[in-house]
């Protein structure tokens, strides 16, 4: 079965699917319109909503949420965060952007609401999060969460493993740059490294509320079982150690950074060295044949057959000298 067969989505409202998951984990699409009823084997239901669309308040309002509840999963930005609330708890989480043609670091947030009975959560019209994706994927084949505090422990742990592909593949750049620093031009290793470094701030910004939200809920979330309370201070954990990494790859990236401009100031220095040697040795010639070179009368040589061979001559003696000099001086 796709997952177009098992989604309730509309065009242009907001609800994309909604699911009650009995206790072995097989989530079963219901019309949000009919009076959910709990029973013993089925454990919660789970509302997954565009916030963006115009009718989403009055689902989530027929759903019973509270006006706070609505207002925080209905808010335009939001940054991660987690709050215990009468009755439940509400987690604002963000992942990388894995759609097609999507930035990376442009992360996408993924707002939820959870009590023992109930899930909701709620995104962006363009906002896919292919985290989601997974957790109705395991619903449907029935493997999936059988409550609701496991469902949220599946979907942090599915966006700690996205948000873990992206970081590595931020490291494994930078040890191609670090590798390969001869064969890469200036241009090229400039716009490279500021690239990663805009992604690495990027996902930075998110990545340390991140966590701290994180801990506020398996410290303050006290209906949360002891294995999924391990399971989000794992994920935690790993958020952390992400933040950890993304600062070693911003003072990596800025050390290789570093490295090229100085090899930039090494190289230019180098040409004008080149010229200084140049002007250094042709100075006392030049001076020779600006004098020689005046049409004024009283010029030594003027009548004489032989002055050009003598000037050439003694030119050639002195840029010969100049050299030797310079080499003495190891200045060459």
């Amino acid at each position: 079965m796709t997952n177009t067969d098992i989604s309730i989505d509309t065009e242009n409202g907001s609800l994309l699917w909604s699911y009650q998951v009995n206790s072995k984990g097989f989530g079963k699409p219901f019309i949000l319109n009919d009076q959910y009823t709990s029973s013993d084997d089925l454990n919660y239901a789970w509302i997954h909503l565009r916030c963006d669309k115009p009718d989403a308040e009055t689902r989530m309002q027929q759903i019973g949420l509270d006006p706070k509840v609505i207002d925080a999963l209905t808010v335009s930005d939001s940054r991660p965060e987690a709050m215990m609330l009468a009755g439940g708890a509400l987690l604002v989480l963000r992942s990388v952007n894995t759609n097609p043609g999507a930035d990376p670091e442009d992360m996408v947030s993924i707002r939820l609401w959870f009590t023992n009975n109930m899930i909701v959560t709620a995104r962006r019209s363009e906002r896919r999060l292919l985290s989601i994706i997974d957790v109705q994927s395991l619903l449907v084949n029935g493997s999936g969460p059988t409550t609701t505090s496991q469902f949220v422990t599946f979907l942090v742990e599915r966006i700690a493993n996205r948000i873990g592909d992206f970081v590595d593949s931020i490291d494994d750049n930078l040890t191609e740059i670090e590798l390969n620093t001869e064969c890469l031009t200036v241009t090229d290793s400039r716009r490279v490294l500021s690239n990663l470094r805009k992604q690495t701030a990027s996902i930075r910004r998110y990545l340390a509320p991140q966590r701290t939200a994180l801990d506020t809920l398996f410290r303050n979330h006290h209906s949360l079982s002891a294995q999924d309370s391990h399971d989000l201070q794992l994920q935690s954990n790993r958020i952390l150690m992400y933040v950890e990494d993304l600062d070693l790859a911003r003072e990596r990236a800025l050390v290789l950074q570093n490295e090229f401009q100085d090899r930039l100031a090494e190289e230019q220095n180098q040409r004008v060295y080149v010229l200084s040697i140049v002007a250094a040795i042709f100075l006392p010639l030049s001076f020779l044949t600006g004098v020689f070179g005046m049409n004024v009368g009283g010029l030594p040589g003027t009548e004489s057959k032989d002055s050009f061979l003598y000037l050439t001559l003694a030119m050639i003696v002195i840029g010969v000298g100049m050299i030797s000099f310079m080499h003495w001086k190891r200045w060459i």
